[in-house]
């Protein structure tokens, strides 16, 4: 059933080839404001490539890219600017995972960004008298904050595998801070969306609600208080954040949030120290592997349960000959694996320094088909459906009591990056929610995230141990699944990922089979419409899908259907003959996004 990789990918690489010849970033600007690079989804060409939601970000990376920066230095700088024109999906406040294959040993390295909870934290966080808080009331306080981990991973990525200081990748970061990026749809929109908490802290309402108001399409937006924390960072290093006044204000911000007293809004404080960002590390760690179409597929592994819950669903698809399979047969059969690794996902994955993460098993070719037998081509599987054992695979068979998928914020950003000499890194990071936890630290103007929330409040299964509990230091459960695929030979086939909470995960696989299987052009696959099934009794469909027939044909084999307007909003590059590099991103989602060379080909 295994179809020839080689030939199908080089069909694929002319086909995208055709799609555009690319776009190169504009000339570094200087001290005038920022004007906004146009934005196009797929750009072809030599020399290295960025792909993010972005045109200012891309900018960012390209340009450093241009002046003899390697994928490492140039993903840095695309996400500090990311953290300025995108600062309700990530910036310093946040976290994430870094995925960086080096050319020169062709081997794939990972670093584990992600927050992490209070020394003091206990599994019952997010109790009060007996019971579970409001969800949303842990998103906006400083309850939800996490140890931010940003900072630690740009510093630990660049001072591993980087050519530039962390103060040369944050200049254009800071440049556009302090003369400004124009406001377009998606920023305002998202603005309004969050103005209600806004409001309730000063000096975030302050700062996004320039006068009281929203801000204006075609309007220029400056931060000048981000741009003088990305000077201190590029003078002090982030010891700023973790030993330094920046974290003081950082701590000071989390445990008495600062709040507008006529708002009548609860800001829980939050029990994070100065001891807790002295601990703090971004750790490195070995990626997540699978054999998927005689390819070599990294991710990234436990803290984020992406890595195992992709790898697990693509060995589950292994044996189907998804490139013949009809379009019902093949979102058919993509559904059933993500229903079964979600089950999985659930159960078996939280933070491996607090829990015996079984995932060398649950990436095991054993253990996928023992699950994979359960797929019916006439019938649906019931969600949620329990968990198998990794440990003991029996064909068929489910161990232990189901547990529902817990809500994870959808609002992230992830980038992807390759350089002139093969080096390629595909980064995810995040601040949770659209918006954080909507508190800013005054005058340092960025948000703080509310990743705690991702963790279980309560055992999300009370008869079942739930690997996702709070704990002191302990990292929540994530989705990020930034990815590489590497050929036989070891070298780079395609690297993408997608930011959206736990619709990461399908995002990330369906991409992945709709380029490696249905033989789409990448930007293709990117665009295509999604489906995502989290082990729930209803599969999510953006408009695509569930206004066509394929809904009703899907129906009538059991599958039931509610609609998403939009699921996640990938980017990813693909290594082309001759040193030639394709970077693509959304045509449509966020507002689209922006993929750019440093010299498109002719």
């Amino acid at each position: 059933m295994r179809r020839p990789v080689a030939r199908n990918l080089t069909v694929l690489a002319v086909s995208a080839a055709v799609v555009s010849v690319g776009a190169a970033a504009p000339p570094a600007a200087q001290s005038k404001p920022v004007g906004t690079p146009p934005k196009v989804p797929v750009a072809v060409g030599y020399g290295g490539a960025v792909a993010s939601v972005d045109a200012d970000a891309s900018a960012a990376g390209i340009e450093v890219l241009r002046k003899g920066g390697n994928a490492v230095d140039a993903a840095v700088a695309t996400a500090a600017a990311l953290g300025v024109t995108e600062p309700y999906s990530a910036g310093i406040g946040g976290g994430g995972y870094f995925v960086y294959y080096d050319a020169k040993s062709r081997t794939v390295h990972t670093i584990d960004g992600r927050e992490t909870a209070p020394l003091t934290a206990t599994s019952d966080l997010f109790v009060e008298n007996g019971k579970p808080i409001a969800f949303a009331d842990a998103v906006s306080s400083g309850l939800g904050v996490g140890t931010p981990g940003t900072p630690a991973t740009w510093q630990t990525a660049l001072d591993k595998w980087g050519s530039r200081k962390l103060g040369t990748v944050l200049g254009p970061a800071e440049r556009i801070a302090r003369n400004g990026f124009t406001v377009d749809d998606t920023f305002r929109s998202q603005t309004a969306a969050n103005e209600t908490r806004f409001r309730y802290f000063p000096a975030t309402a302050e700062l996004f609600l320039p006068d009281g108001q929203l801000p204006v399409v075609g309007s220029t937006f400056k931060n000048p208080d981000l741009a003088r924390t990305y000077q201190e960072l590029a003078r002090k290093g982030v010891g700023a954040i973790y030993h330094g006044d920046l974290g003081d204000d950082i701590v000071d911000t989390v445990n008495k949030p600062p709040v507008d007293p006529a708002s009548g809004w609860n800001a829980r404080p939050g029990k994070l120290s100065e001891k807790d960002l002295a601990a703090y590390r971004a750790k490195l760690q070995a990626p997540t592997k699978t054999s998927y179409r005689g390819l070599d597929v990294y991710s990234i592994a436990p803290s984020s349960s992406g890595g195992t819950t992709v790898g697990e669903a693509l060995n589950i698809l292994e044996k189907t000959d998804l490139s013949k399979a009809s379009e019902v047969q093949y979102l058919h059969r993509y559904i059933e694996a993500s229903r079964i690794a979600f089950a999985d996902r659930g159960r078996w994955v939280g933070d491996p320094a607090f829990e015996d993460v079984p995932t060398r098993q649950l990436l095991s070719q054993k253990y996928a088909d023992s699950r994979a037998c359960l797929i019916k081509d006439d019938a649906v599987l019931t969600s949620p459906l329990a968990p198998g054992d990794p440990r003991n695979p029996a064909a068929c068979g489910t161990a232990g009591t189901a547990a529902p998928t817990t809500y994870e914020g959808e609002n992230t950003t992830h980038l992807t990056v390759a350089d002139k000499w093969g080096n390629v890194v595909s980064y995810t990071l995040t601040i949770e929610q659209t918006g954080g936890s909507g508190i800013t630290v005054p005058g340092r103007g960025f948000l703080l995230n509310n990743e705690l929330t991702d963790f279980s409040f309560t055992p999300a299964n009370p008869a079942v141990h739930d690997p996702n509990l709070p704990g002191p230091g302990k990292r929540p459960r994530s989705s990020i699944a930034p990815t590489i695929v590497l050929d036989k030979h070891g070298k780079p086939v395609v690297a993408l990922g997608s930011p959206g909470g736990a619709t990461i995960i399908t995002t990330v696989l369906q991409t992945l089979t709709g380029f490696l299987d249905r033989g789409l052009p990448l930007v293709d696959a990117i665009a295509a419409p999604r489906a995502s099934q989290r082990n729930a009794a209803q599969t999510e469909l953006e408009p695509g899908l569930y206004d066509s027939a394929l809904r009703k044909q899907l129906e009538a084999i059991g599958h039931s259907f509610k609609p998403n307007p939009e699921i996640g909003a990938a980017t990813g590059v693909q290594r082309l003959p001759n040193g030639r590099w394709l970077a693509a991103a959304e045509k449509v989602r966020r507002g689209g996004g922006s993929a750019m060379v440093v010299r498109p080909a002719p």
